[in-house]
């Protein structure tokens, strides 16, 4: 798969398959974001690899999922919810680059786990503290994000921004996801 075909594919998933993430592209997806480019090369970030079926359930009420739709509707069921998890944690104090770094780092897993066919979920609205608790992270390395991950298990499509110009994505009867995106006339100027 070429770098173009991985970013149209590498969408937003959050239903899936209960097949485990295997533990070698999980470690892969974290090696890949180690060598990435990190800015004046701080390396601020760590990882908390979540894979152990009682932790992953255990996790599943402390997120909040697709906050443009009904809970009923964009949150996994069980039997639909992600078998895996990394924690993006920082440690150290933040700079202006601390949030380019993470940027970087989750695109990075991302791109790898859809290259090996697992589709992820960036998530932001997390209980934290709950979180660090749960996994015992050390007090030292602050948890930023969560990356959600399986086997898809609906359809993720990139349409056009409808008239109206809004960018909520949504959701057909099946539930398979559809995310409005803006066209690039709309947002390059070539000079």
């Amino acid at each position: 798969m070429t770098l173009t075909e991985l970013a149209v594919a590498c969408r937003t998933y959050r239903r899936f398959t209960q097949e485990e993430v295997p533990q070698e592209l999980l470690a892969l997806m974290v090696e890949n974001a180690r060598i990435s480019n990190s800015a004046m090369n701080q390396q601020p970030l760590r990882y908390v690899v979540v894979r152990d079926p009682e932790l992953v359930a255990a996790m599943q009420p402390m997120l909040h999922w697709a906050a443009k739709l009904p809970k009923e509707i964009g949150t996994p069921k069980e039997g639909e919810q992600p078998t895996a998890f990394i924690v993006v944690c920082t440690e150290g104090r933040d700079t202006p680059y601390t949030g380019v770094d993470m940027g970087i780092a989750v695109r990075t897993m991302t791109l790898t786990a859809c290259e090996g066919g697992v589709g992820s979920c960036i998530m932001g609205a997390v209980d934290f503290p709950k979180v660090a608790a749960l996994l015992e992270i050390p007090a030292e390395w602050k948890p930023r994000l969560v990356l959600s991950l399986g086997y898809p298990d609906h359809a993720s499509v990139i349409t056009d921004l409808p008239e109206n110009g809004k960018t909520d994505y949504y959701v057909n009867e099946d539930r398979d996801y559809f995310v409005p995106k803006r066209s690039q006339e709309d947002i390059v100027l070539w000079r």
